[in-house]
């Protein structure tokens, strides 16, 4: 005979440990000792009880009590990177904009690792926080499940892709690749490179990417793109300079997935007496805060991300119900990026 179907629990929308407990065919106790692992389970219970919480993607109520059912005033936030400079303005305006409604931001960082994230994700839903914000559209199957299920407002930030079901407030990499490829070709460069990130996993810098490698296609040109192996932002940026300015081939214009790498390029260029832009033009993208501050200058796109924060901030408090709604912007939020055009290209 096969377990009943297992109910979720009313007002939450999330699965219950007595409904993996009847999945598993065990009690409760049983599968509290296991996922707490303060007791001796045997290896075959352990796999239909892992079975279960992946089929009902469980997540463990870690809010005690009679609070278990209620939410708090905490909203969760995951990012790729914590030290980032990129992302600290959205972290800043996100939280401001929160506090003056008395709600309270708990961080955490994926290092662009979509399991990390999926891990991070699970445990925030454990809190019962308010609302949910991830950074991007890339998740793996279990943290789209748990972002479906979660019964809270959930917004993708950093990102703008209008089909995705959560909230976005972002914008379009695609288009600012297609920016930065615009900009150079209509200062007369042709052989144009892109210098994708080398920490694996930052899926948005392959959307500029993309974007890049559109223009070029669309006036004639093959696109050109080159990932560096160092992983030290400024060693991989020496590393692609190198690279893409020896040799038969000579570029004359290179894109970075970010303003680290362009500094590194930047910086060894220098070493090697190479003359920016006149030998080669460098371009990033973040707008960093040493950016402006180099010698040359550098040319980059600035992502709008305070905006990003505030903007995610209020679409949440509008979802719980603590701002009106703003019937200009609607659902879907898609912002513009800068191009700061300066010394280096």
């Amino acid at each position: 005979m096969s377990p009943p179907t297992p109910r979720k629990r009313r007002g939450s929308g999330r699965a219950t440990i007595h409904d993996v407990a009847r999945l598993a065919g065990v009690g409760s106790i049983t599968v509290s000792r296991y996922l707490k692992k303060n007791g001796y389970v045997s290896a075959e219970l352990g796999a239909r009880i892992d079975a279960a919480v992946a089929q009902l993607n469980y997540v463990p109520n870690l809010v005690a009590g009679g609070l278990a059912s209620s939410r708090g005033k905490i909203v969760g936030m995951v990012i790729p990177n914590i030290s980032g400079p990129i992302f600290a303005s959205t972290i800043q305006s996100f939280s401001d904009t929160l506090n003056r409604h008395g709600y309270q931001v708990l961080l955490a960082s994926s290092y662009f690792s979509a399991e990390q994230e999926e891990n991070a994700v699970r445990t925030f839903l454990g809190w019962s926080p308010a609302a949910l914000v991830v950074t991007g559209r890339f998740h793996t199957k279990g943290t789209e499940a748990l972002l479906a299920g979660a019964g809270i407002p959930v917004v993708e930030t950093w990102d703008y892709h209008p089909r995705r079901k959560p909230i976005q407030v972002g914008y379009s990499n695609a288009e600012v690749g297609a920016q930065s490829a615009r900009y150079l070709l209509d200062k007369g460069y042709r052989r144009i490179a892109y210098v994708l990130n080398s920490v694996a996993g930052d899926l948005s810098a392959l959307d500029r990417r993309d974007g890049y490698a559109a223009v070029l296609r669309e006036r004639g040109i093959k696109p050109w793109t080159y990932t560096p192996t160092e992983l030290a932002p400024f060693d991989a940026g020496r590393q692609a300079l190198e690279a893409l300015t020896r040799g038969r081939r000579k570029a004359d214009a290179i894109v970075f997935a970010n303003d680290n790498l362009a500094a590194g390029a930047l910086l060894a260029s220098q070493r090697a007496g190479m003359r920016v832009p006149q030998q080669c033009a460098l371009m990033g993208f973040g707008d960093y805060a040493f950016s402006p501050l180099l010698l040359p200058s550098l040319t980059t796109i600035r992502p709008p991300g305070r905006e990003i924060g505030e903007l995610a901030a209020r679409r949440i408090l509008q979802a719980l119900g603590e701002l009106e709604p703003d019937q200009r912007n609607g659902r879907l939020n898609l912002l513009d990026c800068e191009l700061l055009a300066r010394e280096s290209a």
